[in-house]
């Protein structure tokens, strides 16, 4: 029970920040998205229905503080954590979250929203649709899983350093 209510405080936190502090991190218009990679991380430590079911309550929840289209972000990121849980294996967890293998997870799960998210959103453009969807999501993708590095080093440091006692 405990875990949970930490994960909604960290929702909550993300959530500000995704509102208010990622904003001004913006590349190119493309933004990373921290609560897609908390969605990665629930994946990898508790699978794939917890995963869904977060995805769905972090994806509402942005739905409603951004106001843009209602109910695409908890599509997409339902969906994202579904993918993502495929990557839980309890006895790896450790050694998945402090290696590449989670900036890869986390990539191919941005990569699995951003193609959902921006396919339906850009729906109304003229414009060559497949390869805009494309480019904005591979871009989008790389720019989430870059920012995942964070959390990838502090459980580098945490696995070498259960490893080393």
């Amino acid at each position: 029970m405990e875990h949970y209510v930490r994960s909604v405080f960290a929702i909550l936190v993300l959530l500000l920040l995704q509102t208010t502090f990622v904003p001004f991190l913006s590349i190119g218009g493309f933004l990373p998205d921290v609560l897609l990679i908390w969605v990665v991380y629930i994946a990898v430590t508790r699978g794939q229905l917890e995963a869904t079911i977060t995805g769905f309550a972090v994806g509402l929840l942005q739905d409603a503080v951004t106001s843009q289209f209602f109910g695409l972000s908890a599509l997409t990121k339902t969906l994202a954590g579904f993918v993502a849980g495929y990557f839980f294996n309890d006895n790896l967890t450790e050694q998945t979250l402090g290696s590449y293998r989670f900036l890869l997870v986390t990539f191919l799960s941005s990569f699995v929203h951003n193609i959902l998210y921006y396919g339906i959103f850009l729906q109304g453009i003229q414009d060559a649709l497949l390869t805009t969807m494309v480019e904005f999501s591979i871009a989008a993708s790389l720019y989430t899983a870059l920012m995942g590095v964070f959390p990838m080093f502090t459980f580098v440091r945490k696995y070498r350093f259960s490893q080393s006692l």
